[in-house]
């Protein structure tokens, strides 16, 4: 498989496990809304974040969130340029990965305004953000991404 075919499915299946757990915490677990206790350091939540990253900007302006739905359109078209040209399937999996959780927090921002959250851990008198699956795989495919260009600085000094 191509490296990039490769990012195209990692991006599908992220984009698709991303919409099917926001439709589970939605209609399932969250209705009504409450706290789901899953282990001493996991909850389940529902929090809609108008913001970015750890809610930062959520008590902007109502047009806000549609700035930030063009500005994550606007990166997965960067990066699914980037991923036509990827020379390899670590960097087509970290694009991919990338490119599915942006365009899964996206389409929460057109449906809703806001990206829905769930995912609560806590410990040791730590609090975690609530987060959601396109924020988890946006975290490790830039994580994928760092490592792909150590890897690639080593055979390419």
């Amino acid at each position: 498989m191509t490296p990039a075919r490769l990012g195209w499915l990692c991006a599908v299946l992220t984009l698709a496990a991303d919409l099917v757990s926001k439709w589970w915490i939605l209609a399932v677990v969250m209705n009504p809304p409450r706290i789901v206790e899953v282990a001493p350091f996991f909850n389940l939540v529902l929090v809609k974040n108008r913001g970015v990253s750890f809610g930062m900007l959520g008590s902007a302006p109502g047009w806000m969130p549609w700035v930030l739905t063009v500005f994550a359109v606007l990166i997965a078209i960067a990066l699914a340029v980037w991923l036509r040209r990827a020379d390899g399937r670590l960097l087509g999996c970290a694009l991919g990965a990338v490119i599915g959780g942006a365009i899964g927090n996206a389409i929460d921002r057109v449906r809703f305004g806001a990206v829905v959250d769930f995912l609560d851990f806590h410990a040791f008198g730590w609090h975690w953000p609530a987060f959601n699956v396109a924020d988890s795989a946006v975290v490790v495919g830039v994580g994928l991404l760092v490592l792909d260009s150590l890897k690639s600085g080593a055979r390419n000094p």
